[in-house]
């Protein structure tokens, strides 16, 4: 347990609770750089495969901490953005927000970072930055028109307006919505989906995705040399696959 997130390893799923519910879970400077180090440790760990995160008490996350700002705290350096995730682009393992409540500002641009977005029905996201003489410059504006359209996310992003769970899922960038309290179990059932895949392979498909949005045409992202598709092929669980399926066995994954 840290001092501003609390993080449970178990059977490959490590799940992140961002700890600081007095303030609605609002990230500073220092709690952004814990989390951070939990997530550099997460990539480095053979043994995790998969990473739910989610917030203490009634929201997931308030965004940045104004309070904090303003009553002058430390500035300590964040690398990896807000949450750890919003500025880090090497990191192949799926990760899951499972969005217990408000997620606004930064807390929306920590799920935007993520894979999937599982909500509770009391969950609310915004990036409500212009509102207060601001601008989502943690990946909002640059992540939810790619993942929604232009025109969608400008509906959120010029209003500032706050959106539900449920017309999240309408736009596109929620995945599920379930009642409050079955938030994590559905969360922890998506994370088990995924384990029961090949970690290489589910690394090496999260990768081809996003440097395929990337890519300029499609033959161009077809015809691109792929580290991870490497790594996958070149592993033992690629040649476990499909012993498996032949002797009508559940494969044994080993992650190498």
């Amino acid at each position: 347990m840290g001092e501003y997130c609390i993080v449970e390893k178990a059977d490959h799923i490590m799940t992140v609770r961002i700890n600081r519910p007095d303030r609605l879970n609002a990230l500073h400077p220092p709690g952004n750089a814990e989390l951070g180090k939990v997530f550099d440790d997460f990539a480095a760990d053979d043994d995790l495969w998969v990473a739910i995160i989610t917030g203490e008490g009634r929201g997931f996350s308030a965004g940045n901490d104004l309070r904090y700002q303003a009553e002058g705290g430390e500035r300590v350096p964040m690398p990896r953005g807000f949450g750890g995730l919003t500025s880090r682009f090497d990191l192949h393992k799926p990760v899951i927000a499972a969005v217990n409540g408000v997620a606004m500002g930064g807390g929306f641009e920590i799920a935007l970072a993520c894979d999937l977005i599982i909500a509770s029905d009391q969950a609310k996201f915004a990036l409500p930055e212009p509102k207060v003489g601001l601008a989502a410059l943690a990946g909002g504006l640059n992540r939810l028109p790619r993942q929604i359209g232009p025109k969608r996310a400008l509906g959120m992003i010029l209003t500032g307006r706050h959106v539900s769970a449920d017309e999240g899922v309408q736009l596109g960038f929620v995945n599920e919505v379930v009642p409050h309290e079955q938030l994590m179990d559905a969360a922890m059932n998506w994370a088990q989906q995924i384990i029961a895949c090949a970690p290489l392979s589910i690394r090496a498909s999260k990768d081809v995705v996003y440097k395929s949005l990337d890519s300029a045409s499609l033959q161009e992202a077809m015809e691109a040399k792929y580290d991870s598709v490497q790594a996958m092929v070149s592993s033992s669980d690629f040649i476990e696959g499909p012993k498996a399926f032949a002797e009508k066995r559940p494969p044994n994954w080993q992650g190498k």
